[in-house]
């Protein structure tokens, strides 16, 4: 069975300032999803399923998506704050959605093979997705431990010149499976390199040459399991808390820790490129 595209873009884009998923970038209008779905297609997927927010749909089906529906199977969810799991509720005062962790989950009706998970607002390259496709090909979706994958990137080519940004700093074994995954949210580019601020009383200094995670995941359907249970215990963690998230890089390095997952690192050396913020669109 061919494998399944998941594009994550129910975020607005709060940096940006706008629903930047439908904005255009290219010569002839293209958005930046057009991009990755073209590439998609080619690399063999067979499925685009867009996770989106329902306030959206209308705008997004009708001026995105049905571009694509004369080419390839495509289908919706709906990531919702208030989609969560029975005994939990959204803390008064609350509107920010939960992180990427939900995002796949609001897929879990959707998607019954071999996935890769995308953002739907960053320009990954051919290569990326032709790799992801050979690997979701051929993984058993029973193994146990569950074999995923992910896109390694150079810090240095996913840097924005205009604010902070957020990454998943890997550890990579020499057989090229991921160790640990370990998420900086404030990292801008400087003279040496780059630099974690997120604590600014503690920068953490970095060469560039790290290798990252961009959101660009291969999984099984057994994801959804996994991310359920990890999500679960999120909320009794933080659930009362007004703009806390769930990464997929936190949950996934969970798994890896705890030998119920495998990681294989698909390095790259196709261009990636985001529009963070408003001024990085022009280029």
């Amino acid at each position: 069975m061919k494998p399944t595209l998941l594009i994550l873009a129910a975020g607005m884009g709060s940096r940006y300032g706008g629903l930047k998923q439908a904005d255009p970038v290219g010569p002839s209008g293209e958005v930046m999803l057009d991009y990755s779905i073209f590439d998609a297609i080619r690399a063999g997927f067979g499925k685009i399923v867009f996770v989106i927010r329902r306030e959206f749909a209308a705008e997004f089906e009708s001026g995105v998506a049905s571009r694509f529906a004369d080419r390839i199977p495509v289908g919706f969810a709906y990531q919702s704050l208030d989609d969560l799991p029975e005994g939990f509720s959204v803390p008064a005062g609350r509107t920010k959605p939960w992180g990427t962790t939900q995002a796949i989950l609001a897929a879990r009706h959707e998607v019954a093979e071999n996935f890769c998970a995308i953002n739907a607002d960053d320009f990954y390259g051919r290569e990326a997705f032709a790799l992801m496709a050979d690997q979701l090909a051929d993984t058993d979706p029973l193994a146990r431990p569950a074999r995923y994958a992910m896109a390694g990137f150079r810090l240095s080519q996913t840097l924005s010149e205009h604010g902070s940004v957020a990454r998943g700093i890997c550890r990579v074994d020499p057989d090229g499976h991921l160790q640990s995954v370990e998420e900086m949210t404030g990292i801008v580019p400087t003279e040496t390199g780059a630099e974690n601020r997120e604590d600014d009383q503690l920068p953490v200094p970095l060469t560039g040459g790290e290798l990252v995670s961009m959101n660009f995941w291969g999984f099984t359907p057994q994801i959804f399991g996994h991310l359920d249970r990890q999500f679960r215990d999120f909320l009794t963690a933080r659930g009362g808390e007004q703009k806390s998230e769930c990464y997929i890089p936190t949950c996934v390095d969970a798994l890896i820790q705890g030998g119920e997952a495998s990681v294989r690192v698909l390095e790259t050396a196709s261009k990636w490129f985001g529009v963070t913020y408003r001024e990085d669109k022009p280029v």
